[in-house]
């Protein structure tokens, strides 16, 4: 089990987040989506009385969804796995600003394969020691790894010149661009995600390097992702949590088209 805590400073509020980043889900799904893989959403409602980060949290919204995605495994992976096993399964309850989101692997792997992240959101610059709360035996395994979405190196096939936050400039806020070292220093508004990724994947021979490419995955999933979420800052900003749930229903019907069309998107486990 490796376990890694991965600190994404914004500039951005933790309110303004809370939209932009289920905006951004809701795209991005649709760009990941097709010719016969993608994601399809099971659930999406509210829920209540579930504790979570001890208690802090208990309500929020739950989302259940299965990812199709035999392109998006590593090759050593889908020569082993048997046809039709590559579906992996995603609880996530949003106790906003607190999320806990579980992926697993049902049909085939089952209890030998866990992902737990618990992301937590708040308006600081990425110092505090041990927002989730780990006893020491845990924080003593864990390693933290920040993020910079502006500086750090990114593959060349993820690159897009309109979602660089070196030369974005926000037109709604004026924020932007984002250069020079640790630039969210002397960034307002300013908030941290705090990620904690904990990976467990139970199978001899390969559990080191399948866990060590997971993690790798996350980060650059994570990088991608908030890249877009600065970048797309316009497009977004205003909305309300009322636009944001009809968004996510029209996405539903979309993504239940694409999956079934078209070819096979987005990002490959190899890159390209």
């Amino acid at each position: 089990m490796l376990c890694k805590e991965f600190r994404l400073p914004l500039p951005l509020t933790v309110e303004e987040y809370q939209v932009g980043q289920l905006w951004a889900v809701a795209e991005a799904s649709k760009n990941e989506t097709g010719g016969g893989e993608g994601i399809e959403v099971i659930k999406n409602e509210p829920f209540k009385d579930f504790p979570l980060l001890g208690g802090k949290y208990s309500s929020g919204q739950y989302t259940y969804k299965i990812y199709h995605l035999s392109s998006k495994v590593p090759a050593f992976i889908r020569l082993l796995a048997p046809k039709g096993s590559l579906e992996i399964h995603e609880e996530a309850w949003n106790a906003y600003p607190y999320c806990r989101t579980v992926l697993t692997n049902p049909g085939y792997m089952k209890e030998n394969f866990v992902i737990c992240i618990e992301s937590l959101h708040v308006d600081d610059t990425g110092d505090q020691d041990n927002v989730h709360e780990l006893p020491p035996e845990k924080l003593k395994n864990r390693e933290v790894v920040y993020i910079d979405i502006a500086n750090d190196p990114i593959p060349s096939s993820d690159y897009k010149p309109d979602l660089d936050p070196t030369t974005f400039k926000s037109v709604k806020t004026g924020r932007g661009p984002f250069t020079g070292n640790k630039w969210w220093m002397n960034q307002k508004p300013v908030m941290t995600c705090y990620k904690l990724v904990t990976v467990e994947f139970k199978w001899f021979g390969l559990q080191n390097k399948v866990e060590n490419f997971i993690l790798k995955s996350e980060r650059r999933l994570f990088t991608s992702f908030h890249r877009q979420v600065v970048c797309w800052l316009d497009k977004w900003h205003g909305l309300t949590m009322a636009d944001i749930r009809a968004i996510e229903d029209k996405t539903k019907e979309d993504l239940d088209k694409l999956r079934k069309q078209g070819e096979v998107r987005g990002m490959r486990a190899d890159g390209e």
